[in-house]
């Protein structure tokens, strides 16, 4: 089974640069988007073979997720179902047979850090409704965390030790998480590798001098290891900030 992970930011600006190119090559089994960035009726798509599922935030223009899957989920939710972290539209939840797959955009602390706070309470509520999920059947977990979890995950960690998705809170928070029984499945396959990332600022040709950043991710319970078969990171396909990222389970 592929699994991918996009954060397009905007899916209508990508769907003009070869969104859907990328989509039927790929030939994914299950396709999440993050930052969507529109509302219901405002983009056509035709997925033959698959079903569709979306959540838009309120606020127009923002945020948003969606995910395209080939097999018919059990069960749908969106969000976490507490009213203060569900207005974004930052989570789409689909229960399998055997596992469910969680699609998530994690609040930006902003320049400043001026959304730490909320970010930090954000953190604690879905690692509590992901445990709670993962006491029925594993989960699979993607989307753009926004953090960079260790040094490697970054171009110039040293500079970057205060600035959001680089705090030391920030990252504790995913270290916690993985604690938790999860899997950082690229770093389960590429435990040393560096210089691989999934976003890169459009200011200072930071994409083609490689001044990135991995703040997407898949996660994985710990006891889906011996199914993990394989991750990657698509740098090659441009349209947005992020890349694709990618993992595949055997059945």
């Amino acid at each position: 089974m592929k699994l991918i992970s996009w954060n397009v930011n905007g899916l209508r600006a990508v769907m003009k640069k070869g969104f859907m190119d990328f989509f039927e090559k790929v030939d994914a089994d299950i396709f999440c988007l993050q930052e969507i960035k529109l509302q219901e009726g405002q983009i056509e798509m035709e997925l033959p073979g698959y079903y569709e599922y979306w959540n838009y935030a309120l606020k127009k223009g923002y945020s948003g997720t969606a995910i395209f899957t080939k097999k018919e989920p059990i069960s749908v939710q969106y969000g976490m179902g507490i009213a203060e972290h569900d207005t974004e539209g930052r989570i789409i939840t689909l229960e399998f047979d055997d596992y469910f797959v969680v699609t998530v955009y994690t609040p930006n602390s902003q320049h400043g850090l001026l959304r730490l706070d909320y970010r930090l309470q954000w953190e604690d509520a879905i690692l509590e409704y992901v445990r709670k999920l993962d006491r029925q059947k594993p989960v699979v977990l993607c989307g753009d965390l926004n953090v960079a979890h260790e040094e490697i995950d970054l171009k110039n960690p040293k500079a970057n030790m205060k600035n959001s998705g680089f705090t030391p809170e920030e990252r504790g928070k995913l270290s916690g998480f993985l604690a938790s029984g999860f899997i950082d499945t690229f770093r389960h396959f590429y435990p040393d590798t560096p210089g691989k990332y999934s976003w890169w600022s459009y200011r200072s040709d930071c994409r083609e001098k490689n001044i990135g950043w991995r703040i997407d991710y898949f996660i994985a319970s710990t006891r889906l290891a011996p199914k993990l078969a394989g991750a990657k990171i698509h740098t090659e396909i441009l349209g947005s900030d992020h890349c694709p990222v990618e993992l595949e389970i055997t059945a």
